[in-house]
């Protein structure tokens, strides 16, 4: 079973009320429909408004098991690795077509007069990462002086965001969030990826420019 990640960013935000932030979470649920109850449960408990996902539930490449109430957005037509889930009607969504794809979601997202860039990415540990940064690149690009906040599973081991080793793939992306001046945002030990042999962490980069 996933773990998950919070992370917090001050805005306006809630059911037509005010918060001094808003909430967010992200998730690998490897495909699964107890993950995903239990991540239902876990969202109306902590009134969570963002929610990044990797690996989400599918049946026939759809996402399925989130209540019609939520803004699901995915991209593509294959087998769906990513998603974003919105659970606030204060936040104003426009999904970045060109930019996403099964493995990739980016959406530009505007709270009152802030405007920020978002992605939820899943990195095949199969694929080129050259492939990857790619779309870092161009969500950053595509930007243009938004903050930029990119919740991503990279398959990748590094103590930079506390597991016990570093492999080659994360070493390399290591180098390549530096260059980009990608924050990793960890403030926790605590694991938020789980599986029988593995316990190790999916993580979230925070890009403002100025």
């Amino acid at each position: 079973m996933a773990g998950h990640q919070n992370s917090n960013a001050k805005q306006r935000a809630g059911s037509g009320k005010l918060k001094k932030r808003l909430s967010c979470i992200q998730i690998n649920i490897q495909h699964s429909r107890l993950a995903t109850d239990n991540l239902l449960k876990l969202i109306k408990e902590n009134d969570t408004d963002i929610i990044y996902i990797q690996e989400p539930y599918v049946i026939g490449n759809k996402i399925v098991g989130l209540p019609q109430y939520y803004k699901v957005f995915a991209s593509g037509e294959g087998r769906k690795r990513a998603a974003i889930v919105i659970n606030n009607r204060q936040i104003d969504t426009l999904l970045i077509n060109q930019l996403s794809d099964e493995d990739a979601v980016v959406l530009e997202i505007k709270v009152d007069n802030t405007r920020i860039i978002i992605a939820s990415l899943y990195f095949d540990i199969n694929r080129r990462l050259d492939t990857d940064m790619q779309k870092i690149e161009a969500t950053l690009a595509h930007a243009k002086g938004a903050g930029v906040i990119i919740a991503m599973d990279s398959n990748s081991r590094s103590t930079t965001w506390h597991d016990v080793i570093t492999n080659r793939r994360g070493k390399i992306w290591e180098e390549f969030l530096m260059s980009k001046q990608l924050h990793i945002n960890i403030h926790t030990y605590i694991h938020t990826y789980i599986h029988t042999y593995i316990h190790t962490y999916i993580h979230t980069y925070i890009h403002t420019q100025t």
